[in-house]
């Protein structure tokens, strides 16, 4: 090698080390902010887990030995799967309109979909605590069309959870499915059109399964918030709807016992990250809710 050829070489290397230097101080502030506010303050939070007064593991053995915890998890587990199932099969239809309509009823249908976000969960359960009480407007109506003849119970029951909960997560199923419906190329659909494939065939045999990225995504995305989900099952749930976040509230504020309330965060946080590697094993999360 020549002393220019070495020349160069040396300067395409620390060309490349400057662009790396670059590269990190352009993270470096994300970096600090993710290690002050997330990693720091869960390190202390699995380290409370470990300081219950009978030892090391006292508050995970207590949590996973006892029948009541168990139930307690199990209850959010199933709650989770049931509001995810509801909301994938509405928005599936939902986010095929939003493809079809155009221009000013695109604009309106997109709106309905995204006004959720705007408004407080809080003042969401709330409104619903309002409509579904036994004198509230659902019950008036239902009364008038003479579908019942006494105020049915729908609230602190349930149903009234699952409402609440599909009214706040179903935009989180729409958008993923949604991204993935805009992606299909139209020329698969035509091509199977035009080799005289039914409908029900094109759909079944082309359509959804291209759509399956998208569907995964919103039912993942639906089933991690649904675990955590606190303030509607706490106000439209009764007594039996207990969740594994009303669980931590009580151990902190009721209880008194950090060690359980971070055990029980920790085995939370394990499901979460449990599903999503399994899920990345099968779809990208992140390409499937980019919309192009």
């Amino acid at each position: 090698m020549t002393r220019v050829e070495t020349t160069q070489a040396w300067r395409g290397h620390d060309q490349r080390l400057g662009r790396a230097a670059m590269t990190f101080l352009l993270f470096l502030p994300a970096l600090i902010f993710l290690g002050v506010w997330f990693v720091w303050p869960l390190g202390q939070l699995i380290l409370l887990s470990f300081q219950a007064e009978g030892g090391a593991f006292a508050a995970y053995q207590e949590i996973l030995t006892s029948e009541v915890f168990r139930i307690v998890f199990f209850n959010t587990l199933k709650l989770a799967v049931f509001v995810t199932i509801i909301c994938t099969i509405l928005a599936y239809p939902a986010a095929w309109l939003l493809t079809r309509v155009k221009g000013f009823w695109f604009s309106i249908a997109l709106y309905c979909i995204l006004v959720p976000f705007w408004i407080s969960i809080l003042v969401r359960t709330f409104s619903w605590m309002l409509l579904l009480e036994r004198s509230g407007p659902v019950n008036n109506f239902l009364i008038t069309l003479g579908v019942t003849d006494q105020p049915l119970k729908l609230l602190f029951n349930d149903f009234g959870v699952y409402i609440g909960m599909v009214h706040v997560l179903l935009p989180y199923a729409v958008l993923p499915i949604y991204s993935s419906m805009l992606k299909i190329d139209q020329r698969l659909l035509l091509a199977s059109d035009s080799l005289g494939a039914s409908g029900h065939t094109t759909f079944f045999k082309i359509f959804l399964p291209l759509t399956l990225p998208g569907v995964t995504a919103g039912a993942t995305f639906v089933f991690l918030l649904a675990l955590g989900f606190y303030i509607t099952p706490a106000l439209l749930g009764g007594p039996h709807n207990l969740t594994a976040a009303m669980l931590i509230d009580s151990f902190v504020n009721e209880r008194l016992v950090w060690p359980l309330a971070a055990a029980a965060s920790v085995i939370l946080l394990v499901i979460v990250l449990v599903v999503l590697a399994v899920t990345a094993r099968f779809v990208s999360l992140g390409s499937s809710v980019v919309v192009k």
